[in-house]
């Protein structure tokens, strides 16, 4: 099934809920399976695809749109929103689940002060990336597109979702250093 609102922009494919449902079901038996590579593998690749594209998308695609006529704002939008419209929830998803079965496998879950501090940091911030991008910008960005995809957008409305987007980008970006430097410090030992 595929829905489109106009035929001059990408439609949103939902035959790309099997990828997603793939994705999952890898997790899923990595998971059961318990070997401890492949589940650091999985939490690692998919929390460096997940950070990386955020951070990209944050600094680099952000204020170059910015500076974009609202036609080719319009045209990178529609183009850009049905792909990360299925990549970005299931990274995230997938590296926090993996990430806590990772740190539960390797006893990180029964750490002491102040060692669990860092463990709580990392819980806490996964938390919050994935609630804000779930809650906010994943349905912000829906609604943009949406927007977008009919023949007389309105402008004002995209104008006061991307006001918040804004604002909830940058807090965002500052949560993704946050959790590298966390993680940083697992690499290195608590």
């Amino acid at each position: 099934m595929i829905i489109s609102l106009d035929d001059t922009v990408k439609p949103i494919d939902l035959r790309n809920c099997g990828w997603c449902v793939i994705a999952f079901a890898v997790m899923v038996a990595v998971i059961v399976w318990g070997n401890l590579w492949a589940l650091n593998f999985m939490h690692v690749m998919c929390g460096v695809l997940w950070t990386g594209i955020d951070l990209f998308m944050g600094f680099i695609v952000g204020p170059i749109m910015r500076s974009l006529p609202p036609p080719a704002r319009r045209a990178m939008i529609v183009r850009l929103m049905p792909k990360t419209l299925f990549l970005m929830p299931t990274l995230s998803i997938i590296t926090g689940t993996a990430g806590y079965y990772y740190a539960k496998q390797i006893g990180l879950l029964d750490v002491s002060w102040p060692q669990s501090a860092w463990v709580t940091a990392a819980l806490t911030i996964v938390a919050v990336l994935t609630v804000q991008g779930m809650g906010i910008l994943l349905p912000c960005n829906l609604m943009v597109y949406l927007e977008l995809c009919k023949p007389a957008p309105d402008l004002a409305r995209i104008g006061r979702l991307m006001g918040r987007y804004v604002y909830a980008v940058a807090f965002q970006g500052v949560m993704q250093v946050a959790i590298i430097v966390v993680m940083a410090r697992f690499v290195t030992g608590l």
